[in-house]
């Protein structure tokens, strides 16, 4: 477990340097001048131009200024909105929650689902159920997001009233933000409306969640039913089987563990796209999330929001890409195994 922890972490080490590496390219790439698009400072007097070219050693080699920013980026400045005017850190600080509550639902969500289904199709192998299953799948991942968050939003808000269009929660509710997570501070709140809000902020959240969950969900389903298959053509599963096992026995002591296993293995690599449908979903329901604030930034060319939007999006996506593998190997003891933890 030991070699499994360092290589992780190591490779955390390395992505991340990878990333500022990028970030500070970016500033040179961008219109206008390094240093204004590191800092944001647009109105910035020739006075205060000097001062922040000696902080970012602007005189000196670019290995000089990559450390400087460097460290300015650890200290958690990264500059400020060309737009808002206000600290990065902070637009990042007030959006992040809202992000990680859409995502972490919508993941759960899929995978509630999705993996049951594929477990499903599965055990009808080649059987009616499998082939709806399947062409269900197909279909659900080949609908556009944009089209889907637009076609609930006509239907389910609009036609028949059921849920809100935007948003995280109404403007009739003041909930004091502590976690930025709205459900969890609606019920750290001492409101007397706090039910009524948590309520609210529930129905706001079920299209949001759906449209970002669907195309995960298809992949599990797919990915389950492949796992479920595997295991079933595996010698244990004979083996069970010629000791007279049931087939409800075998799939509930043996398959279907080693299955969710494996589906496990292949989370984080499905969170990635999960983010970058919860991006166009955010703009599409107005939900104050970091996807749709980076989207707004790109449009406005706030070139510093980008560049800071763009390591936190990133480092976020890897960070729960390593809490899914350390999940996967308290799963699976062979991957802690030193000739696995290595890969």
């Amino acid at each position: 477990m030991l070699i499994f922890t360092l290589r992780r972490l190591n490779l955390f080490i390395f992505t991340i340097l990878l990333l500022t590496i990028l970030s500070f390219s970016l500033s040179f790439l961008f219109p206008g001048e390094q240093l204004i698009n590191l800092t944001g400072q647009l109105n910035a007097s020739p006075e205060q131009l000097a001062i922040l070219a000696d902080e970012y050693k602007q005189q000196s080699g670019l290995i000089s200024q990559y450390f400087s920013y460097l460290s300015h980026l650890f200290n958690g400045e990264m500059g400020y909105s060309m737009t808002s005017h206000l600290p990065i850190s902070t637009e990042i600080l007030n959006r992040l929650p809202a992000t990680i509550e859409l995502t972490s639902v919508a993941l759960l969500v899929a995978m509630f689902f999705g993996i049951p289904i594929g477990f499903f199709a599965a055990i009808y192998h080649r059987k009616l159920p499998d082939n709806l299953i399947l062409t269900v799948a197909m279909l659900g991942y080949s609908i556009p997001v944009f089209w889907l968050g637009i076609l609930a939003i006509l239907v389910f808000s609009i036609q028949l009233g059921w849920f809100p269009s935007a948003g995280q929660i109404s403007l009739l509710f003041e909930i004091e933000p502590v976690t930025g997570l709205q459900l969890i501070d609606i019920l750290l709140s001492d409101s007397p409306y706090k039910w009524q809000a948590f309520q609210d902020a529930t129905r706001h959240l079920i299209l949001p969640v759906i449209v970002v969950a669907l195309a995960p969900a298809t992949i599990f389903m797919r990915l389950a039913r492949t796992a479920m298959l595997e295991v079933l053509d595996t010698h244990y599963i004979k083996a069970a089987n010629a000791k007279g096992l049931t087939f409800a026995q075998i799939i509930y002591r043996h398959a279907m563990r080693n299955a969710f296993i494996k589906v496990i293995r292949d989370v984080g690599l499905q969170f990635a796209n999960l983010i970058t449908i919860a991006m166009v979903t955010e703009v599409i329901f107005s939900w104050p999330g970091i996807g749709r604030w980076l989207i707004e930034s790109i449009y406005q060319r706030d070139y510093t929001a980008i560049q800071g939007g763009l390591i936190v999006l990133s480092t976020f996506i890897f960070i729960v890409h390593i809490i899914i593998d350390f999940v996967y190997a308290a799963l699976n003891p062979l991957a802690r195994e030193p000739r696995n933890a290595t890969r």
